[in-house]
Parts: C-alpha cells; structure tokens; sequence
C-alpha cells in the first residue's frame, strides 16, 4: 500500500525561497516576494509530475501556488 504523502497542513505560515521561483514568475511578483516573502497555505493544487503544490495567500491578499521545494 502506498504511503500518504506528508503536506504543510492548510493555515500554516511559511516563506518562498525566491531564488527557487525567480525564472518562472512575473517581476512585479518577485519584487513582493522580495519585500516580504512569507504567505500562509490556504489549498493545495495538483500538479503534472513535481507532486503538490501549494496555494498561498501573500500579505497583499493575493493568492499564488508554488511547489513545495519552492518554500520552507
């Protein structure tokens, strides 16, 4: 039987590594993430082929996903 995969649970506070998201992200974005780089999780999506990744709610209220590798 497989194993569960292990999430950050919904409602956690954690950081985006920007060096991690810099070649696939708009500048605007990069230069929020650069002033405050921390969101809390508030869904997962589903993803072709690097697992789940993360829905985030950033400090301007927007949401945006990242992959897991992409945050601590």
């Amino acid at each position: 039987m497989a194993k569960p995969a292990s999430l950050t649970r919904i409602g956690s506070k954690i950081k985006i590594n920007i060096e991690q998201v810099r070649d696939r992200i708009p500048s605007d974005l990069i230069k929020q993430l650069s002033e405050d780089p921390r969101g809390t999780v508030m869904d997962y999506k589903m993803t072709d082929g690097r697992g789940i990744g993360l829905v985030l709610k950033l400090k301007d209220g927007s949401q945006n996903w990242f992959f897991e590798d992409e945050v601590s």
